[in-house]
């Protein structure tokens, strides 16, 4: 295991309205990104990749019954992808998975010119971002 350096990020939690929608489409993602089943609980699971883990809960602590990430919070998650056919591939398969594109008509370059990425959001509010690496310039 990758040994943490100082200020890496441990892990993020997710809290969702609906256990079984987010681990169809927030699982399905980690897992094609790399990350490993990690811990599974009656409320929730986690994913592994490196030192890193990301947490999906149904808690029964929740305050409202959807994520809105245009208030004060979190707005989305971006993890990076090998490369600019990756990232096609993966919003291919993000559809069958609960994930819509975001800005269809910027695809992929949404973020500029020099940013090859898609923005994925679920049914659930949830935004993500995939980057690829060494995003290459829009000609």
């Amino acid at each position: 295991m990758i040994r943490p350096s100082h200020g890496m990020l441990h892990h993020v939690e997710l809290w969702v309205p609906d256990l079984p929608r987010a681990l169809a489409s927030i699982g399905w993602l980690l897992e094609s990104l790399g990350y490993s089943l990690f811990q599974d609980w009656d409320g929730g699971r986690s994913w592994q990749l490196g030192p890193t883990y990301l947490v999906v809960e149904q808690s029964p602590a929740l305050t409202a019954g959807e994520h809105d990430r245009c208030r004060p919070g979190l707005n989305h998650l971006a993890f990076h992808v090998e490369d600019s056919s990756t990232v096609e591939r993966m919003v291919d398969d993000a559809t069958r998975h609960g994930w819509r594109l975001m800005f269809p008509e910027r695809h992929p370059y949404a973020g500029g010119t020099q940013h090859y990425a898609a923005y994925l959001e679920n049914d659930d509010g949830f935004e993500i971002e995939l980057v690829a690496l060494g995003s290459p310039e829009k000609t």
